[in-house]
This record gives C-alpha cells, sequence and structure tokens, in this order.
C-alpha cells in the first residue's frame, strides 16, 4: 500500500508542476491576468503530492515496511528512531525526495508572498520556472530514483540500516536537511532572475523582491557547511573538519558564487552597475547546486559522503547544461537592457573593493571545480584515474584566501563613490592598532611560518573595521544599529574572522602524540595528562562498541570506541573530545586490547580555538538574521538606483524596499 500511494503521489506531483508552469506561460503571453491566478491552483496539488510522498516513506521507514526496495536497503530493526527517520536521506532516491519537499515549500511560500502580485507578469514566470524546475525533480523519482520501487522476490524481514557513519552522530538529522535548504533555496532568486529576463525587467526591482530569499539561502547553506565540518571532526576520527573532499567542494562552489553575489547586488541596487555579473553570478549559483547533486548522487565520485552509481547522471548533467546554456542564451538576448548607467569613479571606494572581491571568489570558484571535476574530466577521455588532493586546494586556496580576507577588512571603511586620504588614515588608525596587536601576539606564541601571523593580522584588522562600523551605528539608532543589511553583514564578518583565525591556529599550533599504554599509565600533551584506566564491551542493537575509558587532566572520564555495526565487518572508530574555549583534547583508538596484548593504543590530539570555528558559524547565523531583518528604509534617488525608461513603463513597484 505505502508504495502504491507513494508512486500514485509523484506521478500527480509531476502531472499538476507541468500543467501548472504550461497553464501559467499560456495565460501571461495570452494576456489573461485571471487565468494566473487559476492557474496557481496546480501549485497545491504540487505541494500536497510532496508532502504525501515524504509522509509514506517516513511510515513505511517507522513500520519497516521491507516490501519496498528503498526501505530494504537503508532500514533495519534495530536502528534507533532518530537515525531511522533520518535514514530517508541517507541514500539516493530519498534525498531526491527531501530535495523536492523543500523545493515545494519554497515554491508555496513564494506564491503566499506574492499572493497579491500573482497576475503580475515577472512572479507569473517566476513560479512557472520553479513548477519546471519541480517537474524535473519528480520526474527523477518516476524514473532512475524511484523511492517506492518494490523488492524483487521474497520480502526480507530486516534490513541492514543506514550507512553506519551515518547513525553514530545526532548531526545526521541536521546537516544534510539545512545544506538542502540552501540548495534549494537558490531556486527562488534563480527563477526571478530567468523571469526578468524573460520579461525584459532587468532593472534593480526584483533584486530587492529576492534580497531576502537570497540571503536565507546562503545562510541556510553557510550552516549546513558548519554542519558538516562538526560532523565530520567528530565522527570520522582523524582530528580535522575539512578535507577538501570533493563532495565538500561541491556544497563550497554555489556558497562561493552565491557570496560574490551578496556582495555585487549592493553595487547594482545603489549605482545600477554590474547588472550582467549578477545575473551570471545568481544563475552560476543555482546551476553548481545542480552540478552538486550530480557529483554527490550519481556515483561518479569516490567520498564518504557520495552514494552509489545510479542512473541519474546523465538526467542531472543534461539538466545542469540547460540551466547553464539557457542563461547564457538569455543574457544575451538581453544584452542591450543591461547596460549599466554607471561607472566606477576611484579605485579607492567601496564599489572598486566590491568588484575585486567579485573577482577573488570567481577565482576561488574556479580553482575549487577544476581541481574537483579534471579528475573526472581526465577518466572520461583516457579511463587514468588521478586525484587532486588537499596540497593542491591548500596551495591555491591559501593565497586567495587572504588576499579575500585583505578586502573584508578594509572594504567597510571605504566609502562610496570615491575616497580621500584624509578619511582612510581616520578611518583606519584603530584597526590598524588592533591588527599589529594581534600579529605581536602571534609571533610571541611562536606561530609556524607567516601565514598565521598573517591571518591573525588581517582577522585584527577586520574585526576592528566592523566593529567600528556596529559601534558608530548603535551611536546614532541604538538597538537598532545591530539590524539590517550592513550592520549584520558586519556581524557575519565577525563569525567569518573567528573561522579564519581559527582555521590559521589549527593548522599552526595543533600537536599530535601517540601512546601505549597499560591499564594504569599515564600520558602528557600540551599541559594535559591522560590516564588509561580500561576497556570494555558495551553491547546494543544495532552494534558492539569496544570502549575505552581514560581520565583526563584527573578530572572527567572521556571513551573513544570503535563499533562494529551489523551491516559492517570494518570497526569505526569515534573519537572523544573535549571541548574548551582555548584548546580541545581529541582522544581515538589506534589498537584495542586483545586477549593476547593487554595494551591500547591511544592516539592525543591538542586542537587550539577549535570551538571558536563552531561558534563562527553561530555568529554568522545571527548576522544572518540580522541582516535580513529590516533596517532604516533607503529612497532610491537619481543617478545611483534609476531605472531606465523601459523599466518606468513596465515594472511595478516592490512590496518591500528595504535595502
Amino acid at each position: 500500500m505505502n508504495g502504491v500511494i507513494g508512486r500514485a503521489a509523484i506521478l500527480v506531483g509531476l502531472i499538476a508542476s507541468v500543467s501548472g508552469a504550461v497553464s501559467i506561460v499560456s495565460a501571461v503571453l495570452t494576456h489573461r491576468n485571471r487565468l494566473v491566478r487559476l492557474s496557481v491552483q496546480y501549485i497545491v496539488f504540487v505541494a500536497g503530492a510532496a508532502v504525501v510522498a515524504f509522509a509514506v516513506m517516513e511510515r513505511a521507514l517507522i513500520t519497516r515496511d521491507f516490501s519496498l526496495a528503498y526501505v530494504a536497503q537503508v532500514g533495519s530493526r534495530s536502528t534507533p528512531p532518530l537515525f531511522n527517520f533520518a535514514a530517508l536521506w541517507s541514500a539516493l532516491e530519498g534525498s531526491i525526495l527531501l530535495w523536492e519537499l523543500v523545493l515545494t515549500g519554497y515554491l508555496v511560500a513564494v506564491t503566499i508572498k506574492f499572493r497579491r502580485r500573482l497576475d503580475d507578469p515577472l512572479v507569473a514566470w517566476a513560479l512557472a520556472v520553479m513548477l519546471l524546475v519541480a517537474a524535473f525533480f519528480f520526474l527523477l523519482m518516476l524514473g532512475p530514483a524511484n523511492p517506492f520501487r518494490a523488492v524483487t522476490g521474497n520480502v526480507p524481514t530486516d534490513g541492514p540500516g543506514p550507512n553506519p557513519l551515518l547513525q553514530n552522530h545526532i548531526l545526521m538529522a541536521f546537516h544534510p536537511p539545512m545544506l538542502y535548504l540552501g540548495y534549494v533555496g537558490f531556486t527562488v532568486p534563480f527563477s526571478f532572475a530567468i523571469a526578468s529576463l524573460v520579461t525584459g525587467r532587468v532593472g534593480e526591482g526584483w533584486l530587492v523582491q529576492t534580497r531576502r530569499w537570497t540571503l536565507g539561502a546562503w545562510g541556510c547553506l553557510t550552516v549546513g557547511i558548519i554542519l558538516g565540518g562538526w560532523w565530520s571532526y567528530e565522527v570520522l576520527g582523524w582530528g580535522g573538519y575539512w578535507g577538501w573532499d570533493p563532495v565538500e567542494n561541491a556544497s563550497l562552489l554555489p556558497w562561493l558564487t552565491g557570496t560574490a553575489y551578496l556582495h555585487s547586488v549592493m553595487i547594482q541596487e545603489r549605482r545600477g552597475m554590474l547588472r550582467v555579473w549578477n545575473l551570471t553570478l545568481l544563475c552560476a549559483t543555482f546551476s553548481l547546486t545542480i552540478l552538486g547533486t550530480f557529483l554527490t548522487r550519481s556515483g561518479v565520485l569516490q567520498s564518504v559522503h557520495a552514494f552509489s552509481s545510479s542512473g541519474i547522471g546523465p538526467l542531472l548533467i543534461g539538466f545542469f547544461a540547460i540551466c547553464s546554456i539557457g542563461s547564457i542564451a538569455l543574457i544575451g538576448w538581453r544584452a542591450d537592457l543591461l547596460r549599466s548607467p554607471g561607472s566606477i569613479d576611484s579605485p579607492i571606494s567601496r564599489e572598486a573593493a566590491f568588484l575585486l572581491n567579485n573577482l577573488l571568489f570567481a577565482a576561488f570558484a574556479f580553482v575549487v571545480l577544476l581541481g574537483t571535476v579534471f579528475p573526472l574530466v581526465l577518466e572520461a577521455f583516457n579511463g587514468e584515474r588521478v586525484s587532486v588532493g588537499s596540497p593542491y586546494f591548500n596551495r591555491m586556496a591559501v593565497p586567495i584566501g587572504v588576499a579575500l580576507l585583505t578586502l573584508m577588512a578594509v572594504a567597510p571603511v571605504f566609502p562610496w563613490r570615491k575616497a580621500s586620504w584624509e578619511l582612510m588614515r581616520e578611518r583606519l588608525l584603530a584597526p590598524a592598532a588592533i591588527a599589529a596587536t594581534a600579529m605581536a601576539l602571534t609571533v610571541t606564541a611562536a606561530a609556524r611560518g607567516p601565514v598565521p601571523v598573517i591571518v591573525f593580522g588581517l582577522g585584527g584588522f577586520a574585526a576592528g573595521a566592523a566593529g567600528r562600523q556596529i559601534v558608530l551605528a548603535t551611536r546614532r539608532n541604538g538597538w537598532r544599529g545591530f539590524i539590517g543589511r550592513a550592520n549584520g553583514g558586519m556581524i557575519v564578518h565577525m563569525g567569518v574572522v573567528l573561522i579564519a583565525v581559527t582555521l590559521a591556529a589549527s593548522g599552526s599550533f595543533s600537536t599530535r602524540a601517540e601512546f601505549t599504554f597499560s591499564p594504569g599509565q599515564q600520558g602528557e600533551l600540551g599541559g594535559h595528562t591522560i590516564t588509561y584506566l580500561g576497556t570494555r564491551q558495551v553491547t546494543e542493537p544495532q552494534r558492539v562498541s569496544t570502549v575505552v575509558d581514560i581520565q583526563l587532566d584527573n578530572a572527567g572520564i572521556y571513551r573513544p570506541a570503535l563499533q562494529r555495526y551489523r551491516n559492517s565487518t570494518t570497526p569505526i572508530g569515534t573519537p572523544s573530545v573535549r571541548s574548551g574555549l582555548l584548546d580541545d583534547v581529541y582522544l581515538t583508538i589506534l589498537a584495542s586490547p586483545t586477549s593476547g596484548d593487554p595494551t591500547a593504543r591511544i592516539s592525543m590530539l591538542i586542537m587550539p580555538f577549535t570551538i571558536w570555528l563552531w561558534i563562527g558559524g553561530a555568529v554568522i547565523a545571527l548576522g544572518t538574521i540580522l541582516a535580513a531583518w529590516p533596517g532604516q528604509r533607503r529612497r532610491p534617488t537619481d543617478p545611483t538606483s534609476a531605472p531606465t525608461h523601459f523599466e518606468r513603463e513596465r515594472e511595478k513597484p516592490a512590496e518591500d524596499t528595504t535595502p
């Protein structure tokens, strides 16, 4: 029964999304505004179909309906309830189902937000584009990624459960959905960008309408990436949080282009500049989410994050090509309307800094894309397998990252249009003093190499510049000095500084040692003492764990473990981490005692300031919320944000004009 209902829901969703898109486009082209509003009713069926399909699959997992191949693949009677629920997105078909659910949620939210403007061609075309994207993912589930395919042959009485790495940490329940909220959220601004090109309304009006949607998607993607690093740190046992894994890179690519867009779009809103560039960035961001889906779910990559081989690869790469080529064609078609009315007045201005910032982000994205895709292209052409590892990415990314941090430090003090040297000297004095102090402290702490010293100095400069702006804003406006795009953006910068400094510190000041212990023996590293107390077996329904009890600094007990799951013969090491404001003590088992050898081999890693990486992510999330909060309204004035004559005739004013 679950399979029948689920397949029917997917079919209804596909028919409703295609019918809705065709009906809306037909109504817009024939200028039948009333029919547009009636066509929007298809969205109810699309959303209902996605909700029903998701609910039916969760019901199948909860009731252990092993007649469905997907449940037989990822379900198990011994899996704990939380991970059984999260098993829905632990493999290919369920992840596509979650993607569709999130997409229809955005579709409904956009419809409600613009309910009074549904007959506006811009909104109508945007909804049509979103419906076509939804139709594509329904088509995937009706074909090669069908989550409701029935088991062939005898129905099993139990299943293996999710991948063991995906059921030993609570972040598995939050990291993928948060990433999807970011990935899928970029569909909204992309759809409005396509609608603006189709309708010819390429001015700044659609930017205002989609600003918060873009900011929300970017914030969710940022938090999702941070949660992924946290998961990797606490689950994989290697002591790191970012390894330039190809699937990690797939999530980083749209984040880089999305970050560039959020900066450069301010130039367009204020000066009417960079219209082609912003449209290109936005379309590239959405296209990269599709490329990331291809890399993650087609089976072309070997990764702890990637799923097994499937038949959806050609469809995803084809959809990526359609989105990319179609966007370029539309931008070329509207080239005459996209001419910028303004230009950069001075190289020492916020516009110039943002433009250079964009070029660096684009270069960063190209470096990551090249290193991620080049092995696949080479293998496709001559069958040769090569790997591009961390040395390449670190060598290329570090100088770009330092340059970006430099711009982030100085750009907030630059005024729009042009700056005088006297003004710059006044604004840069305090941040420069903080930077010098930070560099001196880093040198005193005996940092390894010049990069940490530079990063700490630039971090201090950026924090000083951001703090200066926040202080000035709060003096003028009280608590409202924390809200609005500019002030919230400075808080985001604070979070980025925390992350940058933490990355530099962990690479420069971390220390590691290995100990071979008998019960009662002690070891010391970095001012911390560990005492090996003993080893014990812990049996649970889904796994058997070998747990080592270790006393840290004659206080708390920490328990790294080796876990053997029912569906895996390879033991999985699970670290035990003591987090503090100054450092983390990271303990893993290298070898557990056996009947013939009572000793245990323990790895002890001291990671400085790691907790500030997660705190930095929280600060970014807070800054994103504050940046989306309504701030003081700015009235667009000539010539800064003046629309063209064509736009005056055709474009209606936006409901939300908050900068």
